[in-house]
């Protein structure tokens, strides 16, 4: 299920191979975020081709609200509904019911919240996320959690991480007394909670471990908190955490959130900055990071990042892009996201070469530099 190939002797990198369904994951990996059955922008066809992503995101959410569990299971589930045929990680849905504020209520049944989209009145429980997930058919669930915001008192933050321990054993049981509907193996993921306190992050990692589950996730971090405090977070959680399971860092980040997190031993990423950034202009290159906004890039007419993440990073120049983008024309975000989404793509292949080639941190740290900088 999941090998790891090598490891970096200087940090705790490693380069593995987590083995599914629809595929094999080769780690680290970063995965696009396609929320709502979409990649936003980006046709499945560029997905394969010059993103060239190994697995994607859907949420569950926003799929159980629209365009709704009859539909998915009507169709088989959501890798034939999307006509996508490698791995796909669903979340469970929590962060984006939590992130409703008002229009939520919490208890130990689950959480009542209001639809986005109309209001209406629904429920979460740690057992029917898993169903919905078995309709969806991804190839990781996560279960249901309560992800804490930043800043965040003890109390609460111990209270929380109660209910998440709760919430787990739950999951884990409808986890394991259901099966797949699509003939294919599903893996759960934990999520190690705890805010920034390093005893409840602890707390959570050891009953975490315990579960034997194919993987394990870190979430409740890049919720604000300085970055400092999230690499140090991510180093008490992997201390404990076992050494032969992946490790998924959830909503993270950065391209130098990325490289210092594999640093720290983690194999999985999303985010959606890639996709949510790159509509409104700024792009990730081997450089820098660009504001195309900026005027200074009306007549420069060198590519967008001549290392060429992707094709489209060569052909097309930073003045058309800048042009496009500050037109508001459509081919603007979807040049933007593309390219960006391949550079993040690129950058932890180039990891997993470095760290094969047991150049790593040399490699990391002049990375770090140069894609702090903006041009």
């Amino acid at each position: 299920m999941f090998e790891i190939q090598c490891r970096d002797k200087e940090t705790r990198a490693r380069k593995g191979i987590f083995r599914t369904p629809h595929g094999d994951i080769p780690t680290p990996i970063f995965m696009p975020v396609g929320t709502t059955g979409t990649v936003k922008g980006i046709l499945q066809r560029d997905l394969y081709g010059d993103i060239d992503a190994k697995i994607i995101l859907g949420n569950t959410y926003h799929l159980y609200l629209r365009p709704g569990t009859d539909i998915l299971k009507k169709a088989g589930g959501l890798h034939r509904f999307m006509s996508w045929e490698r791995p796909l990680l669903t979340d469970s849905g929590g962060y984006q019911v939590f992130s409703l504020s008002g229009n939520r209520k919490l208890s130990g049944e689950g959480v009542i919240f209001k639809s986005h989209i109309d209001g209406s009145k629904h429920i979460f429980t740690p057992e029917n996320t898993v169903d919905i997930q078995r309709i969806i058919g991804a190839d990781i669930m996560m279960v249901l959690d309560e992800c804490t915001p930043f800043p965040c008192d003890y109390s609460y933050a111990k209270k929380s991480l109660a209910l998440t321990h709760q919430w787990l054993k739950r999951a884990i049981d409808r986890f394991l007394v259901t099966g797949p509907l699509w003939d294919r193996e599903q893996y759960l993921f934990p999520i190690v909670q705890g805010s920034t306190f390093d005893d409840l992050r602890r707390e959570s990692a050891h009953c975490i471990a315990e579960t034997d589950m194919a993987g394990y996730a870190i979430g409740g971090l890049s919720v604000g908190e300085p970055a400092e405090e999230m690499y140090r977070t991510v180093e008490v959680v992997n201390e404990i955490l076992p050494e032969d399971k992946p490790r998924y860092l959830m909503g993270v980040g950065t391209p130098v959130n990325i490289l210092e997190a594999i640093d720290r031993g983690i194999d999985m990423f999303d985010c959606v900055m890639p996709t949510r950034n790159g509509r409104n202009g700024m792009l990730f290159t081997s450089q820098g990071i660009i504001n195309i906004k900026n005027r200074r890039w009306i007549d420069d007419f060198s590519p967008i990042d001549p290392e060429g993440p992707s094709e489209v990073s060569i052909r097309y120049s930073k003045a058309y892009l800048r042009h496009l983008i500050i037109s508001g024309e459509i081919l603007g975000s979807q040049i933007s996201s593309l390219h960006n989404l391949a550079f993040y793509l690129k950058l932890v292949s180039q990891a997993r070469k470095m760290i094969e080639e047991g150049k790593f941190r040399k490699w990391k740290e002049a990375k770090v530099k140069k894609l702090s900088e903006r041009l």
